[in-house]
């Protein structure tokens, strides 16, 4: 029997595909490779439908009072608690997260909604009365002329598009299209070919919730649907996550065509440990930072940078508590890792630990040699020290479960080898000294920076901030940069005389 095919969400409900002849992709459960669905990839004709059902649910949309927008986020936030549980078993399904890790992804997407609730107050515009008077308006009797008061509000975009990843199929959506809804812009979500089972399920939850149909439409597909969506004369403003490569290619193309983009890519996130450093905290916080998700996460710690002489605690500790991690199917009681995504990525994975060794570093812990499940798409955790930038396992990003390890003899040290990274997406220091810790926040050249935390993701309130090559654009993801991206400045003059 072969696997059903994915339907595309259009004007309020599931639609067969639209597709031209072209290829498909197969939706895999990476723990096992069994193919479980499957996506086309050139549904052109349903994204234009997708388009075409926006632009026209949004004049009445925009029109919504945004209080009345909101309510529906919050009965939609109801209803992902409730099938909280079935969101996670689907991510652990078609993305072979553990089930904490799957149930992470859910909680932190449902922060987002929260968020959006707040549209009101975000939306909010400003006002200078008596900016200026208008003396040649002035009655004889009365010198102080007719005021002219000013105020910008802000207002809906129209039609938008997200573009999201594989790693995170329910909190990615969720950073985008609920506030661009709530802020009244309509939305074509575009989801990785890889997981798009949870996203459909999550457009269906919003339907239930009570949005009206054409708000918020789902399509599927590869490049030239993105493209198609990213160039549409009806399209407004465009979110993407993924690859630095893709990234750069959607705000090229994206701008080009007129079109307001922000666009976040990939990273080589530098862990700083001091010998001060809380040894207990440090390698909970590594380990974690490195090997959850396995590893494949934008805010995933890769290189860890042992200052002075923190390498002598550091290396058998890092080995012993990475040794200890169950890698097995996401639902396994006791899992610590799931597989990665793919088999693609596996190969991609082995390849950097082939040239980890090629290139001199030395090998700690090897991941192909960890017990796991013989079928899937697993990686153990991988370990190398001695690794110096210059090689492929430190310059590039490997997007799997592999940490290399640099010494440096001071902080300053640490901190100049990170800043040559093209990346900027994120900077830990582990450290006891405040001093330290000071410094390391004014120098990194990233965008998200943490303390003892090996992973500083911000929280809805704040934006997900990459500098360098991690992003692409002026706004950023969540926080109040959420609701200037997606509204635009109305500047008003007026006066009455």
């Amino acid at each position: 029997m072969s696997a059903p095919k994915v339907d595309q969400f259009i004007a309020g409900k599931r639609t067969a595909t639209q597709s031209e002849a072209g290829a498909s992709h197969s939706v895999i459960n990476p723990a096992t490779g069994e193919t479980i669905a499957r996506v086309d990839l050139n549904a052109k004709r349903s994204a234009e439908a997708a388009v075409q059902a926006a632009y026209e649910a949004f004049p009445a949309w925009s029109a919504t009072p945004v209080g009345d927008r909101c309510q529906v986020m919050f009965k939609y936030k109801a209803l992902l608690e409730k099938h909280f549980e079935e969101l996670a078993s689907l991510i652990v399904k078609e993305h072979g997260k553990t089930m904490a890790e799957a149930k992470g992804d859910v909680r932190r997407g449902i922060d987002c909604v929260e968020f959006a609730c707040a549209a009101p107050t975000l939306m909010m515009g400003k006002t200078l009365p008596q900016i200026a008077v208008s003396s040649s308006f002035c009655r004889t009797e009365d010198k102080s002329g007719v005021g002219i008061d000013s105020f910008v509000d802000r207002v809906p975009l129209g039609v938008c598009v997200g573009i999201t990843p594989f790693n995170f199929p329910v909190m990615v959506p969720l950073w985008m299209w609920p506030m661009a809804v709530a802020c009244g812009n309509t939305f074509v979500l575009k989801p990785s070919e890889k997981v798009p089972l949870s996203a459909i399920r999550e457009v269906e939850l919003a339907h239930e919730a009570g949005l009206p149909a054409g708000v918020l439409n789902l399509v599927t597909g590869g490049p030239e649907v993105v493209d198609h969506l990213i160039t549409h004369d009806d399209v407004k403003a465009v979110s993407f996550v993924g690859s630095t490569r893709v990234a750069q290619h959607i705000y090229k193309t994206a701008t080009a065509a007129g079109k307001r983009a922000q666009c976040m890519g990939g990273a080589k996130n530098y862990m700083v440990i001091m010998p001060d450093a809380n040894q207990d905290a440090a390698i909970e916080g590594i380990v974690g930072s490195a090997f959850g998700n396995s590893g494949q996460r934008c805010l995933a710690g890769s290189v860890c940078i042992a200052v002075g002489d923190a390498g002598e605690w550091l290396i058998p500790k890092l080995k012993a508590a990475a040794e200890k991690i169950k890698v097995a199917e996401g639902n396994t009681p006791g899992v610590g890792m799931g597989p990665v995504i793919d088999d693609a990525s596996k190969q991609r994975i082995l390849g950097f630990i082939a040239s980890g060794e090629t290139d001199g570093a030395k090998m700690i812990l090897d991941g192909r040699k960890c017990e796991m499940p013989n079928k899937g798409c697993f990686v153990g955790p991988t370990i190398f020290d001695n690794v110096r930038p210059g090689m492929k396992i430190v310059d590039e990003e490997i997007f799997g479960p592999v940490l290399s390890i640099v010494r440096e003899a001071t902080l300053d040290a640490a901190l100049a080898t990170m800043n040559k990274s093209r990346y900027g997406n994120m900077g830990v220091i582990f450290t006891s000294s405040g001093y330290n810790a000071r410094r390391f926040k004014t120098h990194a050249q990233v965008g998200m920076v943490g303390i003892n935390v090996g992973v500083p993701a911000p929280m809805a309130v704040f934006p997900f901030a990459g500098w360098k090559q991690s992003f692409f654009g002026d706004l950023h993801a969540n926080g109040e940069d959420a609701a200037k991206f997606w509204t635009e400045s109305k500047v008003v003059v007026a006066r009455w005389m």
